[in-house]
């Protein structure tokens, strides 16, 4: 048995509650991650050239992003980067990768256009659509921005070949209200910003991720869970951080109730550094 199953089993649960990785299944739909979620899906739906997301660290952009990608239907070919970078021309084979294409390295920018945009049209042609999803895009400088908006003028008659979704932290916003980056910012058709949760829905939230995991929700008491916001801020990641270390506190006391004073002993150990993301302004 792992660590992991003991922890779990000791507390009744499937699974861990409080996972970092982003799991669809265990996505706690609050009233504005329905709003994002709605945002996505009505971009696809209404063929938005450019989709954008954002929110804080760790506020579920990327869990989101998972969650509609399972909904996908057959007739959309869809590519995922994540953390590209890059100047003129890295950037496009980031994308030729994404959708499996490939590459020599020593094509010029010219071919490696013409091989993508060859693929838009073979896609058109047996009618599917092309969907791009850039992660963490605020990575992306202003000349990879542009470069990837200039792909949504490739069209075919009056029909757009590719649709782009942008998710990133609150500074892809500031990036694409820039004055040199109008013609972006015109082309974006539908978008969303996450906030942090507040103390109530970070209760929903936490109540949620272990009735999910298997459990009654009783197992984090709510003076508890008010610590555990104190000292996240609501950024659903740190909540995750925070939550996890205090049941695995419980469990090696052989507590089967989370209580303040595990969150206390947490943070006295210095093992989370919630704190300090936040400071640096998360």
């Amino acid at each position: 048995m792992t660590t992991e199953g003991l922890y779990a089993e000791f507390f009744g649960l499937r699974e861990r509650p409080f996972t970092l990785l982003p799991d669809p299944s265990l996505i706690y739909w609050s009233p504005q991650h329905i709003r994002a979620i709605t945002v996505l899906r009505f971009g696809l739906m209404s063929r938005a050239p450019v989709t954008l997301i954002s929110g804080e660290i760790g506020a579920g952009k990327t869990t989101l992003v998972q969650a509609l990608l399972k909904e996908i239907d057959d007739n959309l070919s869809v590519g995922l980067i994540s953390n590209a970078k890059g100047g003129r021309g890295e950037l496009l084979r980031w994308i030729l990768n994404a959708f499996g294409i490939d590459s020599v390295n020593d094509e010029d920018y010219v071919r490696l256009f013409q091989r993508f945009q060859d693929f838009l049209l073979k896609e058109y042609a047996e009618g599917r659509r092309v969907v791009l999803v850039i992660d963490e895009a605020q990575n992306l400088s202003a000349e990879g921005l542009e470069e990837v908006r200039m792909l949504t003028n490739i069209n075919s008659n009056k029909d757009e070949l590719i649709q782009l979704i942008l998710v990133g932290q609150p500074e892809l916003r500031d990036i694409v209200r820039a004055p040199n980056m109008r013609q972006l910012a015109q082309r974006v058709a539908a978008s969303f910003h996450l906030e942090r949760l507040d103390l109530d829905r970070t209760r929903d939230y936490i109540r949620h991720r272990l009735t999910a995991a298997g459990g009654t929700g009783d197992e984090i008491t709510p003076e508890t869970v008010a610590m555990i916001y104190e000292h996240t801020g609501g950024v659903p990641r740190l909540v995750n951080q925070l939550a996890d270390f205090a049941m695995i506190y419980a469990w090696s006391d052989d507590q089967r109730v989370v209580t303040p004073a595990e969150v206390k002993s947490v943070l006295d150990d210095g093992v989370f550094f919630g704190d300090i993301t936040l400071g640096a302004g998360a």
